[in-house]
């Protein structure tokens, strides 16, 4: 009888180890916190293959190493330089670094894992959900203020806001562990915005067009300046004995002449 006891307080040990084993996944990046990581980062190791975690205090977190994607389920509201009030919707995709895993799990382990029915890690959603959107609204909110409505509306000038922004947010990434590998603000101006700013740029292509024909008559000015001096100073080289000449060439000494004939031909009386 004593010998069944022994035999199941054996197996029940063994099932309750057993059960108390976790497997990290592939291409995930384990971490293994014990004594409550009341240690720091001390008691936090990377680990692989089957854990133990039936000890008080030890906690498995699987941390995702391929590529996640994340996106603001609403619109977020901005202000330009110039108080007019836009919208963005920012996706973005990153990747954890594997070397930075345990930073990443020491500095947002007390983040309830999200549910996610989708199928999409919890951890991660939770670290998007209440760490990465909100820093990114606080540096998308700062960097708007930076800009006016007009070079965000020009021609490359949402581009060159979103490249500005995307360095920013790339650092900030860096910094906790992970790497950003795209991103996009989706602006998206107002109906009242875009036809304000479409009628001052159809003003200053008008005004462009004007400039352009002024500058064509003042060079065409120019031109018939020109070929007036050209005529005048080819005038001042026909002199009086020249223009004699070319008349004794042409005249036969016959024809009758009408009008006021040249004074070399007038009679003495």
């Amino acid at each position: 009888m004593k010998r069944k006891i022994d035999f199941l307080i054996v197996a029940l040990f063994a099932v309750v180890l057993f059960a108390s084993c976790e497997r990290v996944a592939p291409n995930y990046a384990g971490v293994l916190m014990e004594n409550y990581g009341k240690q720091g980062k001390e008691d936090f190791k990377i680990v692989a293959g089957k854990v133990s975690t039936w000890e008080l205090g030890t906690e498995l977190f699987q941390v995702p190493l391929f590529d996640q994607r994340g996106e603001f389920s609403d619109p977020v509201t901005l202000k330009a330089a110039d108080n007019t009030e836009f919208t963005a919707r920012p996706t973005y995709s990153y990747k954890v670094m594997k070397n930075r895993a345990i930073d990443i799990v020491f500095d947002n382990k007390h983040i309830d894992k999200a549910d996610t029915p989708s199928g999409k890690d919890g951890f991660m959603q939770s670290l998007e959900d209440n760490i990465l959107e909100p820093r990114i609204y606080d540096l998308i909110k700062e960097e708007s203020r930076k800009h006016k409505t007009d070079s965000l509306m020009a021609d490359g000038g949402s581009l060159v806001f979103e490249k500005r922004l995307e360095q920013i947010v790339d650092k900030e990434f860096e910094k906790r562990g992970l790497q950003l590998l795209t991103f996009s603000a989706q602006l998206e101006f107002s109906r009242a915005v875009r036809d304000k700013i479409d009628s001052r740029n159809e003003v200053n292509t008008n005004i462009s067009v004007l400039d352009q024909k002024i500058e064509e008559q003042k060079k065409q000015n120019e031109l018939e300046q020109l070929k007036t001096e050209q005529a005048l100073i080819a005038s001042r080289g026909l002199t009086r004995e020249i223009l004699y000449k070319q008349f004794i060439d042409k005249w036969d000494g016959k024809t009758p002449l009408y009008g006021i004939a040249p004074e070399f031909l007038k009679m003495t009386k």
